[in-house]
């Protein structure tokens, strides 16, 4: 902000301006005095010509960390962050029964497994790897979410410019191709794209929570663990199973919020609704959650395979490998080996991340009602 100065005065001046303030120099004064009281100000102002004034004005932080925290964006990963930790900390013991059966340790049945891993561990042995779990999760739920809503609102305003403007088309000597994206499904595209970049962001954490889950002896910390996996095999060994995960991960979270995203608008299309009740959110998330699963699973399996042999001394070379020796081990019912179970621990988890993350887009974003 530049001051006004008397017409009798003859004050060359200019203004030096950042982000925490302003700097008022004199050109034609050497001195600076920073103004302290009214008082002071008003004589030095008066009685010296050619002097100027130090003005500092700190920054409103509190309203800046406000403006920044309801940003889309960053709502958006603070909410899939909150969600994912509220989550993972009710559904831990299934997490942990769920990892149990699908890698073929212990019992093959819920409650078989359940007390086995109470009569060795106790009641903590159910949050086995909780804590690097929720390490995992945090991050895991905001990358992938975040991700989710960034590219389904990109391809939705891609979509839109190439409807207005025209298809894409091409001009090869006398052949003339015209590209059609109106197939494009945004909420699809924006779900791969989230379990692909938070696949490649979190992997690591997985690695080590599933092995601190199978064998907590030989990876008795979070330290230590990853010490031991490095040692054992470098930065390889961290991102043992990448491809099989991202190959599983890709039906997966693009069934998953397609469901989601295709259940919720057509139930709000029939019932004449803007929005789902927190129930019909738990519900929808749920069926979202079991189909993905359902439709996927035996990928999960061979992925878990892969990523735990090293324990038990055999490793498969690749994703159909590990396919292979599980049905010839235990036929075609091996591979939807643990579905209960995982159905068990996905549909509750599907619909509480839905609903804790839709309640705290709410609080976050109720400021910021925007369009899809």
């Amino acid at each position: 902000m530049i001051q006004k100065t008397p017409p009798t005065q003859n004050k060359n001046f200019c203004v030096m301006e950042d982000v925490y303030g302003q700097m008022v120099v004199v050109s034609n004064g050497i001195d600076l005095e920073k103004e302290t009281t009214s008082t002071t100000s008003t004589s030095s102002s008066s009685g010296n010509n050619g002097i100027g004034q130090l003005q500092f004005q700190f920054p409103d932080v509190g309203r800046a960390m406000t403006g920044f925290v309801r940003t889309r964006e960053v709502g958006e990963f603070l909410s899939g962050a909150l969600a994912g930790a509220m989550t993972k900390a009710v559904l831990a013991p299934l997490e942990t029964i769920r990892t149990r059966m699908v890698v073929g340790v212990g019992s093959k049945h819920i409650a078989g497994s359940f007390i086995e891993v109470m009569e060795q561990r106790g009641w903590q042995g159910l949050w086995a790897g909780n804590t690097v779990n929720m390490l995992r999760i945090v991050p895991t739920q905001a990358i992938e979410l975040g991700t989710f809503e960034c590219v389904k609102r990109a391809v939705t305003s891609a979509k839109e410019d190439w409807e207005k403007n025209g298809c894409l088309k091409v001009q090869i000597g006398r052949v003339r191709l015209t590209f059609s994206f109106s197939w494009l499904s945004p909420t699809a595209v924006g779900g791969a794209a989230a379990g692909i970049v938070s696949t490649l962001a979190c992997h690591p954490l997985e690695v080590l929570k599933d092995r601190l889950t199978v064998n907590r002896e030989a990876y008795p910390s979070i330290i230590l663990g990853l010490t031991k996996i490095y040692k054992e095999g470098g930065i390889g060994a961290l991102y043992s199973g990448l491809s099989p995960t991202l190959i599983g991960m890709l039906p997966y979270s693009t069934c998953y919020y397609f469901m989601y995203e295709k259940l919720k608008n057509n139930y709000c299309e029939k019932q004449k609704k803007k929005s789902l009740s927190r129930p019909e959110m738990l519900l929808i998330g749920a069926v979202s959650g079991f189909t993905a699963s359902t439709i996927s699973f035996p990928l999960e399996v061979a992925r878990k395979r892969l990523m735990v042999g090293a324990l038990q001394g055999k490793c498969p070379p690749n994703m159909a490998a590990a396919i292979a020796e599980v049905i010839q081990e235990q036929g075609f019912k091996g591979l939807y080996r643990g579905w209960g179970a995982s159905c068990l621990k996905v549909m509750p988890s599907s619909g509480i991340t839905w609903m804790f993350y839709e309640a705290w887009k709410d609080i976050l974003l109720m400021d910021r009602r925007m369009p899809l």
